[in-house]
């Protein structure tokens, strides 16, 4: 299985893992979260692209993570899995999107997810980290997000935001001095991620 060559997988892992093909097919032809054509490529364009947050941060036993656009559960789900006893709240402003990530959670028991339908500035829980793929310019993530970042930080990196990103950064990330940009392919093999990046920015 592809994500067991990049992680080190639990029996119960592997399992959920092994089981979000059959999930996500089924809810894809009922609402569509997914593209019809990339669908094929769950494993490596979905799970293991939301999982290079996983490689830039290990979250720690107790983070809490809130995932802003999570869509059909992305990047949340993967990170849910990998990080059992971490956290995570997965919003979105679509509650069609949002049924689809709670069916999945809860047909694997993932206990550590809540899923709500609302935008994101009307969340007012703190996290340690934001997480969000390609949602929206990372100005505007900023303005919506920073009342949430929690002041008391347990992982190896202050708390901030990680974000998965395609293409030309530069205008972008002009306003941010301390973004850290890695690529993608600093981990994963594999040409559909020499155009992907992880973005951390402390706030």
């Amino acid at each position: 299985m592809l994500i067991s060559e990049y992680f080190t997988l639990s029996a119960r892992q592997a399992e959920q893992f092994a089981q979000l093909d059959a999930l996500y097919r089924d809810w894809n032809g009922k609402i569509n979260v997914i593209s019809r054509k990339d669908i094929d490529n769950l494993y490596e364009h979905h799970v293991l692209h939301s999982l290079a947050i996983a490689k830039l941060l290990p979250f720690q036993p107790g983070s809490t993570i809130l995932d802003v656009g999570t869509g059909g559960g992305f990047p949340g789900i993967p990170l849910a899995i990998l990080f059992p006893e971490c956290r995570f709240t997965l919003i979105d402003s679509i509650g069609k999107k949002i049924k689809v990530a709670t069916e999945v959670a809860t047909a694997l028991s993932l206990t550590n997810v809540v899923c709500k339908q609302e935008r994101a500035e009307e969340e007012k829980q703190k996290f340690d980290f934001v997480v969000s793929r390609a949602v929206m310019p990372l100005p505007d993530l900023v303005k919506l997000v920073r009342k949430n970042i929690s002041s008391s930080y347990r992982n190896a990196v202050p708390n901030g935001i990680i974000v998965l990103k395609g293409g030309d950064l530069k205008e972008e990330l002009r306003p941010f001095k301390d973004a850290e940009v890695t690529p993608c392919s600093t981990w994963f093999k594999g040409e559909w991620f020499e155009t992907k990046q992880v973005i951390y920015l402390p706030l």
